[in-house]
């Protein structure tokens, strides 16, 4: 079957998408950002609760955050003061998950030329998360913590959401967990209230293309390995 050129755009924005770690200081507009969240939002919740809510962070805001948050990442004592609030991976490695995870993770260092004993720097790699990889917008984004496993499931939808209306706009981004374990912090600093959880973090730019952690490429499954056709 033949794609018509509107199923090629989707694809084209869905399968270029990937998780930048480099972006340019190009500054996104306002009017972009809030499109991509309007775009975003028409994501199915059910009943349509719409469970999430989102926090951008541009400029004196997003580089306040950053240093917070560094500052007890680099910290061994201060850092082992927080941990994540709920469990976003699994709390025990099976394969082929993580034979995936290690793959992943050693290609990306493989790239930067980081050897399995450079600890200080794939610590130095990760602190990139908490400058959002220096991309000139961070997202940070919470739940109503009375909404259920349903409600997460919907939020997943919607940040692809973002992801997706991101490419078709020429810009990319960067969904990040490991935000996650500096909840208390981030709570903190948006003036969170009591009732709202993190999710996660995302960085959104334009990515700079010139920087080798870009060209990394993680592999998929294929079809007949992850579905089942019944007749």
């Amino acid at each position: 079957m033949i794609a018509t050129p509107e199923q090629e755009i989707v694809d084209a924005a869905i399968t270029s998408r990937r998780s930048i770690r480099a972006f340019l200081p190009d500054a996104v507009a306002r009017e972009d950002i809030e499109a991509i969240l309007r775009v975003a939002a028409r994501a199915p919740s059910g009943t349509n609760t719409q469970p999430w809510k989102v926090y951008v962070l541009t400029g004196a805001a997003k580089q306040k955050l950053s240093a917070e948050i560094l500052n007890a990442y680099l910290d061994p004592a201060l850092s082992k003061q927080h941990v994540e609030e709920y469990h976003y991976y699994p709390r025990e490695w099976v394969p082929p998950y993580i034979d995936r995870r290690r793959k992943v993770g050693w290609d990306l260092y493989s790239l930067l030329g980081l050897g399995r004993d450079n600890k200080a720097g794939m610590q130095a790699q990760h602190a990139r998360n908490y400058v959002f990889f220096d991309a000139p917008v961070g997202l940070m984004f919470t739940i109503d913590r009375k909404m259920e496993l349903g409600s997460w499931l919907d939020y997943g939808m919607f940040l692809q959401n973002i992801m997706i209306a991101a490419r078709g706009r020429g810009l990319d981004t960067c969904p990040q967990a490991a935000f996650t374990q500096y909840h208390k912090i981030i709570s903190d600093g948006l003036e969170l209230p009591d009732g709202e959880k993190v999710v996660c973090g995302m960085s959104l730019g334009y990515a700079d293309y010139g920087k080798i952690e870009n060209t990394l490429e993680t592999e998929r499954e294929p079809v007949s390995g992850f579905a089942t056709f019944l007749e």
